[in-house]
């Protein structure tokens, strides 16, 4: 297992986690990404997507509710597999974000176009009551659960507009998170700027413990020296008195 405990490279800002021998590891902190609150509101835009799909858009002969299920789990399975890819690559995450954001905003653009057609509001221009509400609810709730209870109630017009607010949200928050991960990008490099600033922490790791034995090998021999005059001085008191004692009972 891998612990919480970090090194900082001395070549660039890099995180090493260690494992529990105290090995540096070239492999990122994990991201439960499934705490995520843009990941929950993507599963719930998901459900959503089927369910409004399903209800409002013809079954057969119109291509736009296979593409609208599509893009909803793109959404989804990208965060996911961004957010996984990322304990080995950055590179790979802020792709994978990336079509997640893209996938968002061709869902939002779907969702516009069918009130468009439909000859419906947009709430969120209106500006009015029903918009606060609604905007407040989508702000304090993130999972699918909270949102079920009404998929067979609202209206395509509420469903729609429910949906567009998530898909906004959604777009904030991953706009947000791929700034940081540029930015630490930048900072730290990727995968290969990993490896070699683990290797450096191994070897200065290794380096530090070869110059304690060093010391320790030297005071042992500074001991070892002591002990030796301490037994010649012992051996010079025996002689001594051995000679004393010859020249006595001569």
């Amino acid at each position: 297992m891998v612990s919480k405990e970090k090194n900082k490279s001395k070549e660039k800002n890099i995180s090493l986690e260690r494992y529990e021998d105290g090995t540096p590891s070239v492999m990122r902190k994990a991201t439960v990404y499934t705490e995520l609150y843009f990941y929950r509101k993507s599963d719930v835009l998901v459900q959503l997507t089927k369910e409004f799909c399903n209800r409002f858009l013809p079954r057969y002969g119109d291509r736009t509710k296979d593409q609208m299920i599509q893009a909803a789990r793109s959404i989804k399975q990208n965060i996911a597999e961004g957010l996984t890819d990322g304990q080995t690559s950055f590179e790979m995450e802020i792709k994978l974000l990336g079509t997640a954001k893209g996938s968002n905003r061709e869902l939002l653009e779907d969702y516009q176009d069918y009130i468009k057609q439909h000859n419906i509001p947009e709430w969120a221009k209106e500006n009015t009551g029903r918009y606060n509400v609604m905007r407040n609810f989508c702000y304090e709730h993130h999972d699918e659960k909270d949102y079920r209870p009404y998929f067979t109630r609202w209206t395509d017009e509420e469903m729609a507009n429910v949906a567009i607010c998530l898909c906004h949200m959604v777009d904030k928050a991953l706009t947000t998170f791929l700034k940081k991960r540029d930015r630490e990008f930048v900072e730290e490099g990727g995968i290969r700027e990993r490896m070699t600033a683990a290797r450096l922490d191994e070897r200065g790791t290794q380096k530090q413990i070869i110059a304690q034995q060093e010391r320790e090998i030297a005071e042992l021999k500074a001991k070892i020296a002591s002990q030796q005059r301490e037994i010649e001085v012992l051996k010079a008191q025996i002689n001594k008195a051995e000679a004393d004692s010859n020249d006595f009972s001569g």
